[in-house]
């Protein structure tokens, strides 16, 4: 399977131990925004290495943090990005993708679409959901509430029986149309090549 990122797009290596991926994430962040504050560095180095703990659990193959400039506001938009495998135990794309789509109905706190990609049938699923942000790493010195917004794709291979998943969370919710945007680039350039017979 390949896939395309957008520029900005920047990976932290998820082999790494607890320690250094918030070592990794919060230097990451300094060497994309030098000119930026100590408390923008501790907070989203805190973010993404937490969000990093939480989903290294679940088999993820690949994560990546995009920072970008805000023009005209003097601020960061931030989102992450990762992708895991997972064993579907059925080959037809239509049969996996039928299966996640009830199932992902199933949620009432989710929104739920069919989407028919390039490479065939997949399944995404909208949901917001509100953290609370410890008071060290806000301007405030107070405890914050942050709402998060997560886009996630489930896409059947069509080689094998296999699904990926991609999930974008983000707290920049101005931004959400163009994180909406990348993600359905990203999605979009999903390919299943086939190796080459020789014969």
């Amino acid at each position: 399977m390949s896939f395309r990122c957008p520029e900005g797009m920047h990976t932290i290596e998820v082999s790494l131990d607890a320690p250094d991926r918030a070592h990794a994430a919060k230097q990451l962040v300094r060497d994309i925004y030098p000119k930026g504050e100590p408390s923008l560095w501790d907070m989203m180095g805190a973010l993404y290495s937490a969000a990093a703990d939480e989903i290294l659990t679940g088999g993820v193959s690949f994560f990546g943090i995009g920072l970008y400039d805000i023009e005209n506001q003097g601020g960061v938009a931030h989102c992450s990005l990762t992708m895991a495998v997972f064993e579907s135990g059925e080959t037809d794309q239509e049969t996996v993708a039928q299966g996640i789509l009830v199932t992902l109905q199933s949620d009432p706190l989710r929104e739920v679409a069919w989407i028919d990609l390039p490479c065939g049938p997949a399944v995404s699923a909208i949901s917001f959901r509100k953290l609370l942000v410890d008071s060290q790493y806000t301007k405030s010195g107070q405890d914050e509430e942050l709402v998060m917004g997560q886009i996630q794709v489930h896409i059947p291979f069509a080689t094998g029986p296999y699904t990926a998943v991609f999930t974008l969370d983000t707290a920049s919710m101005e931004q959400w149309d163009e994180f909406s945007s990348a993600m359905a680039g990203i999605v979009g350039s999903v390919d299943f090549p086939h190796e080459e017979m020789t014969y």
